[in-house]
């Protein structure tokens, strides 16, 4: 934050006060000191909201706040860890249906579970319920 300041980037340090703001928020809200996976949820969540924005403002052709939107999202994306790579969760999801003995869709959940922990912060967990669903749907 202070190299923001120095530096006169104001979108940056805009960003960089919401992170802490909202990281402070829940902190406050539920009474505890957040550890790094649950700061990693935070700014998960934060992203979440950003891309759900971009696509309701590309919706509502208002391009100002898509590029906006569009900087804080790739602001976020530097706190996160690096992301997979399809083929890789290809390979974790292979992975995890074999070690949970997943064979229909309605084992999605279990499958869901056991990745969540494995994937947190490196991967966005709607395409990757997309994924198992398409995986599990498909005769094997």
């Amino acid at each position: 934050m202070k190299s923001a300041m120095r530096a006169g980037e104001k979108e940056r340090l805009s960003t960089i006060r919401l992170i802490l703001a909202a990281i402070k928020q829940r902190e406050v809200d539920e009474r505890i000191q957040l550890d790094d996976t649950q700061v990693l949820a935070v700014l998960e969540k934060m992203t979440k909201q950003r891309r759900e924005s971009i696509t309701q403002f590309e919706t509502g052709g208002r391009a100002d706040l898509v590029a906006k939107e569009s900087a804080e999202l790739a602001l976020l994306a530097t706190y996160l860890p690096e992301q997979l790579s399809a083929q890789e969760l290809d390979q974790l999801i292979a992975a995890t249906i074999a070690d949970t003995g997943a064979a229909s869709i309605k084992d999605m959940g279990k499958v869901m579970h056991a990745l969540k922990a494995k994937v947190q912060g490196r991967a966005d967990m709607g395409a990757l319920g997309a994924r198992i669903k398409a995986r599990l749907s498909t005769p094997a």
